[in-house]
């Protein structure tokens, strides 16, 4: 099968990995002609290992596969984006996209030296949140949370949503405020819990518009 597309010297390609539902990259991951042949006639994406110089499917032990909505090349041939329908994180570390850590943060905290504005923070916020499910802390509230369950989240999901009302009735800004912040930050930990993105509820919020 001729794909008109440059491998490197090695016969390999790279290939970035974007979610179809809003675009997010997922992954970055290497492909030879056996894994693009393969991909292309099952639908179903498959990688060469660098490590393992083995052809690999995506979610093959993990469950976690990807179907494959397009496939394009670049301009020069030699780089491929694939749009797909991603089952449960794409990262092996749980994170949904293997490009969760920011440059501007220092393992997962940011720097206290930058200011974060509208949605930085909410998405910084998410990162923490994410680290914490995947590198408990003891004494950490949010481990907590996750070690309960979901029954335990949605609880206080439902409690803070009563604070929200109270306080909205109640007519100050300050208190208004403050109950806001914790049922946002109990509903980011049942994102995290539920492999939810902020991205996906971005998305969601822009079809709306």
């Amino acid at each position: 099968m001729e794909f008109n597309i440059k491998f490197d010297d090695k016969g390999l390609i790279p290939v970035i990995v974007t979610d179809n539902k809003n675009a997010q990259v997922l992954m970055m991951a290497w492909m030879n002609n056996e894994a693009l042949k393969l991909t292309i006639d099952t639908k179903r994406a498959h990688y060469y290992s660098r490590s393992r110089k083995a052809v690999w499917m995506k979610g093959e032990t993990s469950g976690n596969v990807q179907t494959v909505v397009s496939i394009k090349k670049d301009c020069d041939g030699d780089t491929l984006l694939m749009e797909v329908i991603q089952e449960g994180p794409a990262c092996h570390t749980g994170n949904r996209s293997c490009f969760y850590s920011d440059l501007l943060m220092n393992d997962g905290v940011l720097d206290q030296n930058i200011d974060l504005y509208g949605a930085a923070v909410l998405k910084e916020l998410y990162n923490v949140v994410c680290d914490r499910k995947n590198n408990p802390k003891e004494g950490s509230y949010t481990n907590y949370l996750f070690d309960k369950g979901i029954d335990k989240i949605l609880k206080k999901v439902g409690e803070e949503t009563a604070e929200v009302i109270i306080a909205a009735k109640n007519g100050s800004k300050d208190e208004i405020r403050y109950e806001t912040a914790d049922l946002i930050y109990h509903l980011i930990v049942m994102l995290v819990d539920k492999d939810l993105t902020m991205e996906e509820i971005y998305g969601e919020l822009k079809s709306r518009r």
